[in-house]
């Protein structure tokens, strides 16, 4: 053979044997390695089933679960084996159009493949369900798939409980090694979010063989590769739910927050954010569209201002100052100011002052006295031991720092906000390296920049009560079994105050909050057989500059001996505290501490403050807007709806009686004993307009 031929059939030889070798590692490739290939393969032959767990209950402190688990229905999809199907009759079994069925089928292909189930259509109603099980083998790759979902027994608690949803790309994203999978459901927001690890559960498989018409035709290997289903812990609640229940009945038509926290514990006996939601709107085939009308609502239902909102203290924060003068000596018990309508040390006349007279540190708590109170918080910066205002603040600020303000209390609930106190270089921005006491008296009153939550506030009340001490505020006492107790360490940890603050300190301001109740601003809001120490506060506020209603403050602790409910109000826009805020606490103390409201004249004062609409006049006005809009684009769609039914049923002579004002007006020759036709006209399509939701046809008679 010439040399030339020997060698080109070596060329030949080398082509084949690499175009063989890229056959088989393709081969190799698609059958051992290639994922892809693999679960597509699987898929034709098992089904596998995912089996959801219960979620853990939530109980409160006598074992009321403020939620349940019920059963509903997903409609489950496999694309690679729904093709061929009747399209059009699923769409309108399900009530969509072709093109929404065709998205879907898109986002679901480009989120979890073609070849493993995923949602279509989420959390059946019950009617749906009936008609989908009717007509489910008409659709194969479909299938009807149980889920657990939350129903709500009180109808209380959505803003601390939160809400469960369906897991997103994001979320997928963020938590992708924690073994969510499209088509799961995750807690979102309180509670729910927080102990999403306890409460979850682990889900279960099953795997089914599968013929090639994808009919199941038995257990795979008996059920050797499943796994069970395992149900969430539950969680056991220091909330008391007939106290929530009460609180949320009483920030009916109120902007605000009510915060009650036992002091021996730090447990959470209630905490209302107003206005609140019936926690069942967003579960259940409903929920999307129940979402999207709360979070249009201009008053906020979805925020919880308990924890997230923050508020100047107003007077409320008179009884931190006035421990932490007693404590660095600038004043002692005796020492008294005199009133005369304002405070004059900084020349200003500012802050004013409400009541005239004389007054110590009892009778200027109890009466809050504003000339008093920006006394002492001058002298306290104005210490010559701390070489100015800048050092003396930070000794101020430390003090109020142990009592739980100016940070994070560390609540078991996410988005958790911490408040302000105001620094020194803060000032210094603004006013220049010398600044003064002069320049920030407000905040001896709890205005200008010192802002706390409600919770934090309640948390002051508590520490107050024990004289010095407060345990991390929490929502869970206890959880079901030992697993996850390492979750509820943190609160069992006691948290102090300044050390150089004696008892004796803690009693004076005491005396002067029992006195509010009984001679002071909060007279009116006396307990009946209860001794309660209490502060009143109304709070300035501006909305894009614009002056408002004031808030209404108020915080107490009750009884004063042996405190078991220490507490927290604000209503926004509701002007005085002692007039709006003050008797919600006294009404929720007095439930607490006897399990009831006995008598007549108290059940009376419920009903009263529960049907006082506090509820701010701008958000009235937005409110008004948006409910002219949404009736405007109603009547639209009512009138298209309309013509185009009766253009369907009557032809042009419809148009003609419905918008007559729109055709050529013809002359009305009609005989004295005949019906006017335009009366008719009008009154058919009163009618119309009566009944076209009951899609009736009426026929003119024009």
């Amino acid at each position: 053979m010439p040399v030339f031929n020997q060698s080109r059939s070596r060329v030949i030889q080398i082509i084949f044997a690499i175009v063989f070798i890229i056959i088989a590692a393709q081969l190799i490739n698609l059958q051992v390695f290639s994922k892809k290939y693999k679960l597509q393969a699987e898929n034709n032959a098992i089904y596998r089933k995912v089996i959801y767990p219960d979620r853990g209950i939530i109980f409160d402190r006598k074992n009321k679960s403020l939620l349940e688990n019920s059963i509903m229905f997903d409609l489950v999809v496999t694309p690679a084996e729904s093709r061929g199907i009747d399209t059009l009759a699923l769409c309108n079994l399900l009530d969509i159009d072709t093109a929404e069925y065709k998205r879907r089928m898109r986002d679901i292909i480009f989120k979890n493949t073609s070849v493993r189930p995923s949602v279509f259509e989420p959390l059946l109603s019950q009617e749906l369900y009936a008609r989908l099980n009717e007509n489910i083998y008409k659709f194969p790759g479909f299938e009807l798939s149980e889920r657990s979902v939350r129903i709500y027994p009180f109808h209380i608690g959505a803003n601390f409980l939160g809400y469960t949803a369906e897991v997103n790309p994001a979320f997928l994203s963020k938590h992708k090694d924690e073994g969510y999978e499209m088509g799961d459901y995750t807690g979102m927001t309180g509670l729910e979010r927080t102990y999403e690890k306890v409460l979850m559960g682990q889900r279960g498989i099953k795997r089914y063989i599968k013929d090639n018409r994808s009919r199941i035709q038995g257990s795979y290997e008996n059920g050797l590769f499943d796994t069970a289903a395992v149900a969430g812990k539950n969680l056991y609640l220091s909330l008391d739910a007939q106290l929530q229940a009460l609180g949320e009945k009483l920030m009916t038509n109120k902007v605000g927050s009510i915060v009650a926290i036992d002091p021996n514990t730090g447990g959470i006996l209630c905490m209302v954010s107003a206005p609140s939601y019936d926690p069942n709107y967003l579960t259940g085939s409903e929920r999307s569209r129940h979402f999207n009308k709360l979070y249009k609502d201009p008053r906020l239902p979805l925020l919880n201002r308990a924890i997230y909102t923050t508020y100047s203290p107003g007077s409320t924060f008179k009884t931190v100052v006035g421990i932490v003068g007693l404590s660095e000596g600038v004043i002692d018990e005796r020492f008294s100011i005199v009133c005369n309508g304002a405070f004059w040390g900084c020349g200003n006349g500012r802050p004013k002052c409400l009541d005239k007279g004389t007054f110590n540190l009892t009778s200027a708590i109890a009466h809050s006295d504003n000339t008093y109170f920006a006394t002492v918080y001058k002298r306290i910066l104005d210490q010559q031991r701390y070489g100015g205002a800048d050092s003396a603040l930070k000794i101020f600020n430390s003090y109020a720092y142990t009592f739980g303000l100016g940070h994070r209390l560390g609540i078991d609930l996410p988005g958790e906000q911490p408040g302000n106190l105001p620094i020194s270089s803060y000032y210094r921005k603004i006013f220049g390296k010398n600044w003064n006491s002069c320049n920030v008296i407000s905040n001896a009153i709890g205005q200008g920049e010192v802002s706390t939550t409600v919770l934090q506030l309640a948390n002051v009340m508590a520490t107050i009560a024990n004289k010095g001490w407060y345990y991390t505020p929490h929502m869970v006492d206890s959880i079901e079994g030992k697993e996850f107790d390492y979750l509820l360490d943190r609160f069992k940890e006691k948290h102090l105050t300044d050390s150089a603050i004696p008892d004796s300190v803690y009693e004076a301001v005491q005396n002067g909050m029992q006195g509010v109740m009984e001679y002071g601003t909060g007279a009116a809001a006396q307990v009946p057989g209860v001794v309660v120490c209490g502060k009143t506060g109304t709070v300035q506020n501006f909305y894009h500059g614009v002056a408002q209603k004031d808030h209404a403050f108020f915080g107490a602790f009750a009884p004063r001996n042996h405190p078991k409910i220490a507490i927290a109000v604000l209503c926004e826009n509701a002007g005085f505290g002692a007039q709006s805020a003050a008797p919600i606490a006294s009404l929720m103390i007095e439930q607490y501490l006897k399990d009831s409201i006995p008598e007549p004249d108290r059940k009376l004062k419920v009903e009263e403050i529960a049907k006082l609409n506090l509820i701010p006049a701008r958000m009235k006005a937005e409110m008004n807007r948006l409910d002219s809009i949404k009736l405007k684009k109603e009547e639209e769609q009512n009138r298209q709806n309309l013509q185009e039914q009766l253009l369907d049923s009557s032809g042009t002579e419809t148009t003609e009686a419905l918008f007559p004002n729109e055709v050529k007006q013809q002359p009305n020759h009609s005989l004295p004993n005949q019906p006017n036709k335009r009366k008719q006209q009008q009154l058919t399509m009163t009618i119309l307009m009566t009944d076209h939701k009951k899609k009736k046809t009426f026929r003119f008679n024009a």
